[in-house]
């Protein structure tokens, strides 16, 4: 929600401190840049000392680098403080999903994530609603107290989840036991991993999104197709402010209204989960589980693959002229967000169900990717809507999806092959035997 909540205030703020609208977007690209490296640089953290502790200060701290955004006197401090804001927030957004799949088995774990990411998804959208009205009627610091309430809340709930990963909580039990039997033979299958010095520690595990991002054939793909997928939605962020605000004059309150159609597609992504996941049932099971493979999710994520381009396309040749009614670039949204829903959830799933263990590692490269290419692209939405118009920009956006198509698919085949040849899979699988 803060993401994206702040690119219903640019104007606002672009005439209070009298800048061009570029260097206000930097605040957009700062915060996703922020989340890109807090994802790399304390999501791994998780992995020495549990998910619990990561949560508890990067929400505390979030909520600290709000507070000059919201009291900031020049550019300088809002685009400092928003990059400090989206580091604290990476860890969350990388954690999370590992954290839904230390509770979930393999049957219900896209449903877990399907209810995740109501917030991942939605809450960019609801930034961009709530924003519209605030701006409008409060100004654009109000934006920013009512984010900081918002995570205030945020700090009390999540002070009541428990801890969830299994290495930490071994250890913590393994301790117990050898406090209260004074027996210091019991051990876990992870206190190999203490043996090892701090600093060597902590380099393997900031390291492993690192490496995993160039050197695992699924991160590799996987990472650059959700990368694009994920820019093109933020680029979305600019675009239809200037679309509905600029090309039809609406008021920054209902220009907002704007994104109902991506929130509602979400929604739809959501609510088909059952169906989906009677689908994926119906495939052949895995010889090594009993269990449908990763493979079996990645047909909702082919589905997705289509309707994302399907979507984009009917929004840029709705959008302009004006004289075509509202509704329609409106309705164009639905196939968008449910496309870019189905292609979060399940390519989220089937990153984490390959690597089980070294799912949050996984998932942080894929942030680092995802943010990053989501910071840039919103750089050039004003000069690229400016020069090419909104039926062509939309248009060479859509071409670009169009492109990567046949990524999913090629996964869905031969994906199997494909999670064959990881050195980390390999390495979990004969573990857990």
């Amino acid at each position: 929600m803060y993401t994206t909540i702040y690119t219903s205030a640019v104007n606002g703020m672009q005439k209070e401190f009298e800048v061009p609208p570029t260097i206000i977007v930097l605040g957009l690209t700062t915060n996703l840049f922020g989340i890109a490296f807090g994802s790399v640089l304390l999501s791994s953290v998780s992995e020495i000392y549990g998910r619990r502790p990561l949560y508890l200060i990067s929400v505390f701290l979030f909520g600290v680098f709000i507070l000059p955004v919201a009291l900031a006197q020049n550019v300088e401090t809002i685009l400092i403080s928003r990059f400090f804001a989206g580091v604290f927030a990476g860890s969350i957004m990388s954690n999370s999903p590992g954290s839904v799949t230390d509770v979930t088995d393999d049957r219900y774990r896209a449903l877990a994530i399907s209810c995740w990411s109501l917030g991942a998804m939605n809450g960019s959208v609801l930034g961009a609603i709530i924003g519209g009205f605030v701006y409008q009627y409060l100004g654009w610091r109000w934006i920013n107290w009512l984010v900081l309430i918002c995570s205030g809340v945020n700090f009390l709930l999540i002070a009541l989840v428990k801890e969830t990963y299994t290495p930490s909580l071994l250890r913590k039990r393994t301790k117990k036991i050898q406090e209260e039997t004074g027996d210091q033979r019991w051990w876990c299958h992870y206190d190999h991993k203490e043996a090892v010095n701090g600093s060597q520690i902590i380099k393997t595990n900031l390291g492993r999104p690192i490496h995993m991002m160039f050197f695992e054939p699924i991160c590799v793909f996987w990472n650059l197709y959700l990368g694009v997928v994920y820019a093109v939605l933020f680029l979305c962020f600019v675009a239809y402010p200037i679309v509905f605000k600029q090309l039809r004059g609406w008021a920054p309150g209902l220009a907002g209204l704007g994104y109902c159609g991506i929130g509602t597609g979400s929604v739809i992504a959501v609510i088909s989960e059952p169906l989906i996941r009677r689908i994926i049932a119906m495939h052949s099971p895995d010889p090594g589980t009993g269990h449908p493979a990763p493979e079996a999710a990645v047909f909702a994520v082919g589905i997705g693959s289509v309707l994302i381009p399907l979507g984009e396309f009917a929004f840029a040749w709705t959008a302009q002229p004006s004289t075509i009614h509202w509704i329609f670039p409106i309705l164009a949204g639905i196939p968008f967000g449910l496309g870019n829903c189905l292609v979060f959830i399940y390519a989220t799933n089937y990153i984490a169900g390959s690597y089980r263990e070294y799912a949050t590692s996984a998932l942080a490269g894929n942030t680092i990717v995802r943010f990053g290419l989501a910071g840039l692209l919103p750089l050039a939405g004003s000069k690229m809507y400016s020069t090419l118009g909104a039926n062509w920009a939309g248009t060479t956006l859509a071409l670009i999806e169009v492109m990567l198509i046949p990524i999913p698919f090629v996964f869905y085949k031969y994906g199997h092959r494909i999670r064959k040849r990881s050195r980390l899979i390999e390495k979990r699988s004969e573990g857990s035997g």
